[in-house]
């Protein structure tokens, strides 16, 4: 299952005091990720959607279109529970899978689940401008792979 890529969300590891996981927040804490988010790279446009969160629950939608064809889309939702917050996606109709909440700060969040091939890692960090992210994970050649993306409000 290795296309979760173009859509998913994420940053750098390297952030400065990360909370454990019991402090991570809520669902409903992470409004800051909200809006239509759009990055053109390669001749294709990737954008999100993210609904503001409501009752622990953010849904989002993505897509890659190209020459006006969708490439690929992908459903996600963050949900929280009594203690635990997982991100969730979906890739092309494919099974959810599954990313727990294991770091957080104000305005960014890591969500990680070793046992999946590749994503293993999805990383969302806002700045004033931009939504940065990041996805991570062993490669082909089982190195560390990292694919970043500039997300900016879509016009």
């Amino acid at each position: 299952m290795r296309t979760l890529g173009l859509m998913t969300f994420g940053l750098l590891a390297a952030f400065a005091n990360p909370a454990s996981s019991a402090d991570a927040p809520a669902a409903a804490d992470l409004g800051w990720l909200s809006g239509h988010w759009c990055l053109e790279s390669r001749g294709a446009l990737i954008e999100e959607l993210w609904l503001p969160p409501r009752g622990n629950l953010m849904l989002g939608v993505g897509r890659t279109v190209k020459d006006g064809k969708v490439l690929t889309f992908e459903f996600m939702r963050i949900e929280s529970d009594a203690d635990v917050t997982n991100y969730i996606a979906q890739h092309d109709g494919a099974a959810p899978v599954k990313f727990r909440m294991t770091a957080s700060g104000a305005n960014w969040a890591r969500f990680e689940n070793p046992a999946h091939d590749f994503p293993q890692r999805v990383e969302y960090r806002r700045t004033p401008k931009v939504m940065h992210a990041q996805i991570a994970g062993p490669g082909k050649d089982g190195k560390e792979s990292v694919m970043r993306f500039e997300y900016r409000p879509c016009d």
